[in-house]
């Protein structure tokens, strides 16, 4: 199961069992969507990008104000509430709920998903290792390594130059 399928769970358990939450995503620090479950009417680009603008604001005023880390931002509006939580470092868990939601209830699911979200984002994938070859070293540099010191790598042998025939008509001759 890849990252963003994990990540695509924990959204879908977390609005199975908050009821008032009416969609949720996961985004990036810097704004980008990493997973979403969201009603036609949201834009994803768009609730990413706004949700790293009312981040950074937020732990602009926790920090400017000595209140330490931010731990959630909280918006009231007529129709209903988005709070921005942090999940882990490099993730954000965005939940847009109704006015009637149980906002404690809502907060505490939020802190149980954004923690397996954490979880999930810090699960590291292993790479191929790639044994790089070491870069061909010119004469030029050759000569400069020898005369500081360094053992010098014998270089590539170079390519010979092919030259175009020379004709009365070409002012110069071309290299190919």
């Amino acid at each position: 199961m890849s990252k963003a399928d994990r990540l695509a769970a924990v959204l879908d358990s977390f609005l199975g069992v908050s009821a008032e939450a009416e969609a949720a995503a996961v985004v990036s620090a810097d704004g980008l969507p990493m997973a979403s479950a969201l009603p036609p009417h949201v834009e994803e680009d768009r609730l990413a990008a706004m949700s790293a603008a009312l981040l950074t604001l937020g732990e602009r005023a926790a920090e400017g104000l000595g209140r330490g880390d931010l731990g959630q931002v909280f918006v009231e509006g007529a129709d209903g509430y988005v709070v921005l939580m942090a999940a882990g470092p490099h993730a954000v868990l965005v939940v847009i709920t109704s006015k009637r939601a149980k906002i404690g209830l809502a907060l505490f699911e939020m802190r149980r998903a954004a923690a397996q979200i954490s979880d999930v984002m810090a699960e590291s994938v292993e790479l191929p290792m790639q044994t790089a070859e070491p870069a061909p070293v010119s004469p030029a540099e050759a000569v400069i390594n020898t005369t500081m010191g360094e053992a010098a790598p014998t270089p590539p042998p170079a390519a010979p130059e092919e030259r175009a025939p020379e004709s009365s008509e070409a002012p110069f001759a071309t290299w190919q």
